[in-house]
């Protein structure tokens, strides 16, 4: 059977720990030599992606760190927090920090525009603040939401501002003219995250209702709906190329979507809980997650891109023609039928950087089994192509657009059908066999605990004797 060169599944590289509660925000500097996190633990950590080098801790905030962005030069990094300040950190051993109260409660989000001049802040306060980041002069505010702000993003060229609310709306600013020039409305949920795409055409929203939408801002139109997570999505973000988002659940899950196709793609299992917040790296080869467990993970993408007129792609969609939809056709889109791949990230030897109480492991932890699974929909056999896997799709805009793959041919006199049906029984096998290599090991790791715990149970009995003897 032929079929299109398939790329490699996206694999986990690294991951930190050094958090002591959960990890709510992560993004990479411009160089990717640092990434930078937030965490309810009150901290900033500056993880350095240079083997052997520390991790640097920044204690300022008194209360929960909310959100964390590098500046685009990458000399500053920006965090808010529940003690309704931001923080300007310069991201060095010397710990450097500016504080400014924003706002009079809880500030949620804090996001640098592209020219690195200006910051935007929103806060439970129900106000987005934008600020100068020389002298952190207040610059003005945005005031219609009627509940919490969680969520406020320039666009690319920083002429809009969007931000989502508990009020379940999603608005669209002017920064000129400070006016809202739309609101879209969330019925089920509200969003929790909300950014624009590298075009600045349109937004994704990851809203409570466990689904994630993309508007067009000049239609003002929905342009997909994907219900392929079963918990509250916490965060997203795009590819730089625009042709992919990366979505992270309380389901403890992320799953990577094609955008031009409009169908999930991946689903990545690598935290043990919710997944919190995740972000891509400046040019896209890798992307970031954190959780309730505390870690932040390093994956490397594996997106075997080729250039070309529609910009970035996956390799294996290259026999797929391009058609753009006309803006009141509706689809249901087509979906290749590669076999379920299931990875599982082997446990690799870890390297301690100790760095004021924090540990940086390299390669995945023992008992963290993390692996990709790509998806497919062959309709009677896959396990991920459930009905909460479906996508509607509408007038995606030219820089999405629709994909109706073309049927493969087959060679050998072996019909597709059967073709198609063995390599996916293969596939299930494969996945089988890693799922039962998963369970030994986690049950490997809970007799472990188990035999530690009376261990310890042990050793506090004898010492009580000892006491009591005395």
């Amino acid at each position: 059977m032929t079929s299109a060169a398939v790329s490699p599944d996206p694999t986990l590289e690294r991951h930190f720990k050094g958090h002591r509660d959960n990890v709510t925000s992560v993004d990479f500097s411009c160089n990717m030599k640092q990434i930078a996190t937030g965490s309810m633990d009150s901290c900033v950590m500056i993880w350095n992606m240079k083997p052997q080098m520390r991790a640097y801790r920044f204690d300022g905030h008194k209360d929960a760190v909310t959100s964390v962005q590098f500046s685009p030069s990458g000399h500053l990094v920006a965090s808010a927090s529940r003690d309704k300040t931001v923080r300007l950190w310069v991201p060095s051993m010397k710990a450097e920090s500016t504080a400014f109260r924003a706002h009079t409660a809880t500030v949620r989000s804090v996001n640098f525009s592209g020219d690195g001049q200006n910051l935007v802040t929103a806060s439970d306060d129900k106000t987005i603040k934008v600020w100068t980041v020389h002298r952190q002069k207040f610059l003005f505010s945005l005031n219609q939401h009627i509940n919490w702000v969680r969520c406020a993003k320039f666009s690319p060229d920083d002429r809009l501002i969007v931000s989502s609310s508990d009020d379940k709306t999603i608005k669209l600013w002017d920064k000129n003219s400070r006016e809202c020039i739309h609101s879209f409305y969330e019925h089920a949920g509200y969003a929790n995250h909300v950014d624009f795409h590298p075009s600045g055409t349109c937004i994704a929203a990851a809203s409570t209702d466990n689904s994630v939408k993309v508007w067009d801002i000049r239609s003002h139109k929905m342009l997909q709906h994907y219900q392929v997570h079963s918990g509250v999505v916490n965060s997203l973000s795009f590819h730089p190329a625009g042709n992919f988002l990366i979505t992270a659940s309380s389901d403890s899950t992320m799953k990577i979507l094609d955008l031009v196709e409009g169908k999930l793609l991946y689903t990545l299992h690598g935290h043990q809980g919710p997944v919190t917040c995740v972000a891509f790296s400046r040019t896209g080869e890798h992307f970031s997650s954190g959780g309730s467990d505390e870690q932040v993970m390093v994956w490397k993408s594996n997106f075997d891109c080729a250039e070309g007129s529609d910009g970035v792609r996956l390799q294996h969609k290259t026999s797929s023609s391009l058609q753009a939809l006309p803006a009141s056709s509706t689809a249901h889109p087509s979906f290749n039928s590669h076999p379920s791949v299931l990875h599982s990230q082997a446990s690799e030897q870890s390297e301690h950087f100790n760095g004021q109480d924090s540990n940086t492991k390299s390669g995945s932890r023992s008992g963290s089994h993390s692996r990709a699974t790509r998806s497919h929909t062959n309709r009677h056999l896959s396990t991920s192509s459930s009905s909460t896997h479906q996508t509607q799709t509408q007038g995606l805009p030219q820089h999405l657009p629709q994909v109706q793959a073309e049927s493969q041919a087959s060679d050998g006199g072996v019909p597709p059908g059967i073709a198609s049906t063995l390599e996916h029984i293969i596939g299930q096998l494969d996945i089988l066999t890693q799922t039962v290599s998963i369970l030994e090991q986690r049950l490997t790791l809970t007799e472990d605990k188990l035999k530690e715990c009376l261990e310890n149970q042990m050793e506090i009995g004898l010492h009580l004797q000892r006491r009591d003897e005395a």
